[in-house]
């Protein structure tokens, strides 16, 4: 077999192929053989009758389809191989040619990754919020736990914000009953806004069996993007008695003894947050001043896969419903082309970052142990609150896994840009990096690393195997 590669543009190539038949020959053979299966021929069993007599019967065109299903796709990965090709996607295939006998030729358009000039590391200046961590900060922590070991107590007066309350609703739009929006003894939080909008600001100054009506814009359901008649009727009020903070709190909600080693326990866990914020800002910064600086050609097709997919998410959110989707866009001011627009532009900034990532990756040779993997997807695991086990058997169903290789590997590339680049605070104060960052100390576990995806794949595969065995 042989092939030529064609560069139609920076991210697309024409690859045209060339297979003696000496090589497709076999395919042939599977192919009669397949369709002698399919066919009965009086006089010879099921799948015994000779190659011409099934080719009269099912016809020629038909054995040549069955070929190319056999045939064509190895013969095209072999070609994206040979060609050294960064494919992307999938490709448009022509068959110029296929007869019994003959050379076998067609030509493959793909996307593909373009190249990319990455600048100097060294050069990249960001600046990112300073890392302080304030009494305010743990004053806020100490009182998140006074409210989670608060008691609830019954008060006749009226509602404020901080109180709980169980509430009655129900809802017209245009007089007709909204069917969705009533319920009874529903428990609510006034100022948490986690109900309807209006809500809050309508309960407080109500009392125990006392009602009020508003106006609200209902964001689910028959009536979305429409604007409702809400009556809200208060059914009990109740508020939250919180404990002393004394010694005997700090037993009681910690393993410590007194409230000042809880408060110096929560300032060491709100500074390590912080410090998990700020590597976050300075990963966003470095990798906005990398697409600032670099020019990265878009791939169409991928481009329109990608913008695809962001649809298709809003649309499984709305159950695949048009008209609800035109409801909820009219609701916030956005129209149809609007919203088509700004999927198109997540999907060119999605695809860049990929590509721009990759490159880095690329150019410095990072590697994904079996270590390294497994800890990321266990992080996936518990960020959808699945058992590692399950959640490795969805990925693979899915034929995920090798996506996740390519995010450990995008954020370990990244991770070492960010190593190079000056970081300073708000302050002009220069951050450690190194201490965010670097993985040296990462451990003795993740010294050997996978030569090929192929590898890591079949690691994983194995710790699936493991995992569902126990």
């Amino acid at each position: 077999m042989k092939s030529t590669v064609e560069q139609l543009s920076p991210t697309r190539v024409r690859l045209s192929v060339e297979v003696p038949f000496d090589e497709l020959a076999p395919d042939f053979d599977r192919a009669y053989e397949t369709l002698a299966q399919q066919v009965n021929i009086p006089g010879f069993r099921k799948g015994k009758a000779p190659a011409k007599l099934i080719e009269a019967r099912v016809g020629r065109d038909a054995v040549l389809s069955q070929v190319i299903n056999d045939a064509l796709p190895g013969k095209y990965s072999q070609a994206v191989l040979d060609a050294d090709v960064k494919a992307l996607g999938q490709p448009e295939i022509d068959i110029d040619k296929l007869e019994y006998g003959e050379t076998f030729s067609f030509t493959a358009e793909v996307d593909v990754r373009p190249e990319i000039t990455l600048p100097e590391y060294s050069g990249i200046e960001v600046e990112v919020p300073s890392l302080e961590v304030t009494d305010a900060d743990i004053d806020e922590q100490i009182e998140g736990l006074r409210a989670r070991f608060g008691t609830l107590k019954g008060v006749d007066r009226a509602v404020e914000t901080g109180d709980f309350i169980t509430i009655d609703l129900s809802a017209t739009v245009d007089g007709k009953d909204v069917e969705d929006a009533k319920t009874t003894g529903l428990s609510h939080e006034v100022g948490s806004g986690n109900l309807i909008d209006g809500l809050d600001e309508a309960v407080v100054g109500l009392k125990s069996g006392e009602s009020k009506e508003f106006k609200t814009t209902l964001v689910a359901g028959e009536f979305a993007g429409q604007e409702a008649d809400v009556t809200v009727t208060i059914d009990s009020v109740k508020e939250r008695e919180l404990p002393e903070l004394d010694d005997e709190f700090a037993q009681l909600a910690s393993e410590f003894d007194t409230v000042e080693e809880l408060r110096a326990d929560l300032r060491e866990r709100v500074e390590q947050n912080k410090k998990l914020g700020q590597a976050a800002d300075i990963r966003d910064a470095v990798l906005d001043k990398l697409l600032e600086a670099v020019d990265v050609p878009l791939p169409e097709a991928v481009v329109k896969e990608q913008t695809d997919a962001n649809v298709h998410d809003v649309l499984h959110q709305v159950g695949h419903n048009e008209e609800l989707l035109e409801t909820a866009l009219k609701a916030q001011g956005t129209t149809r082309e609007e919203f088509e627009t700004q999927a198109r532009e997540s999907a060119e900034k999605q695809v860049k970052v990929q590509l721009l990532l990759d490159a880095i990756a690329d150019a410095q040779d990072v590697q994904v142990d079996q270590q390294e993997l497994q800890e990321h997807i266990l992080f996936q695991s518990q960020r959808y609150g699945m058992q590692p086990a399950e959640f490795i058997q969805q990925i693979q169903q899915a034929g995920q896994l090798p996506a996740l290789f390519q995010e450990v590997r995008r954020g370990k590339g990244l991770a070492d840009v960010v190593l190079e680049v000056t970081v300073k605070d708000a302050d002009g104060n220069p951050v450690d990096t190194k201490a965010l960052f670097d993985r040296e100390d990462a451990g003795e576990e993740l010294a050997e690393e996978a030569a090929a995806e192929e590898d890591v794949v079949a690691e994983a595969e194995e710790i699936t195997s493991e995992a569902d065995e126990k």
